[in-house]
């Protein structure tokens, strides 16, 4: 029970040490909201002309293209935290010169590692509802209401959960190369622009050619945005939604470990060839 309460207040320390961070720069904080306005506009008109021009896309789940597109990109940005939040948190220690002091507290890596970025995943929670009741205000007000399933929440944050874990095994293991090599942006730009093409964000996976199918069914987030619609869009239950919740538990249980051992490996050869501070 004691190692339960200092592993949560170490992590509420690290929540309240990035925030004050973050809030201390208020306009950029407040902006980062306008920035939802206008991405929430632009997917709502661009949804309107391509509704009209290719019919086939009200079949998508929500019968409604801009539903599906709303949370397609309200939650790729768990990705792209995940993918960015770790490697920067890692840069940031390293540049200030206090990485090497937190890796030798007695707190744990892997502890040290995820509380690191619990932040910015809070803080993008929070975007993604601010994102999503924007998108349903703007729908109703135009008519074009967007019905969420209240009965598949529960699948939602199921799958919601193993999301984010399967994307923190990948985001671990790009600040295991920001580590070692300095720098991660080449492999982030790669698997964000994959999954963006790949993974159904913006348009359904089935209208991919074949072969770029069989591409997108190795990527999380293929399954996460397909799990995601089909409970908020249209209340799937857990049974409807067995495959997906099955795969993602596998990129869970293959991504968060292998992070985590290359994060390892990263610092012990870092350390020996004298380059952890370096940057």
């Amino acid at each position: 029970m004691r190692r339960i309460t200092g592993a949560l207040y170490k992590a509420w320390a690290f929540i309240r040490r990035d925030f004050l961070i973050e809030s201390s720069y208020r306009s950029a904080f407040v902006l980062q909201f306008g920035g939802v306005l206008v991405s929430v506009g632009i997917w709502y008109f661009l949804s309107g002309m391509i509704s009209g021009a290719a019919p086939v896309m009200k079949n998508v789940p929500g019968g409604d293209y801009f539903a599906f597109v709303l949370v397609g990109v309200a939650f790729y940005n768990y990705l792209t935290v995940a993918l960015t939040s770790f490697a920067s948190r890692i840069r940031n220690e390293q540049l200030t010169g206090t990485l090497e002091a937190m890796l030798a507290t007695p707190t744990r890596t892997p502890m040290v590692i995820l509380a690191s970025s619990l932040w910015d995943f809070t803080f993008t929670s929070f975007r993604v509802l601010v994102y999503l009741g924007v998108g349903i205000l703007v729908a109703r007000f135009a008519s074009r209401p967007i019905t969420i399933h209240w009965g598949g929440l529960l699948p939602f944050a199921v799958i919601l959960a193993l999301t984010i874990l399967a994307f923190c095994g990948t985001g671990i293991i790009v600040a295991s190369v920001v580590i070692y090599l300095k720098r991660g942006d080449p492999i982030n730009a790669l698997i964000v622009s994959a999954s963006a093409l790949l993974g159904g964000v913006f348009y359904p996976v089935e209208r991919l050619p074949a072969w770029l199918m069989k591409v997108s069914a190795l990527l999380p987030i293929t399954y996460a945005l397909r799990g995601i619609r089909a409970a908020l869009l249209e209340g799937a239950s857990f049974g409807a939604l067995f495959g997906e919740i099955r795969v993602l538990a596998i990129f869970v249980i293959a991504l968060v470990p292998v992070g985590l051992l290359v994060f390892r490996w990263s610092l012990r050869a870092a350390r020996r060839d004298g380059t952890l501070v370096q940057y």
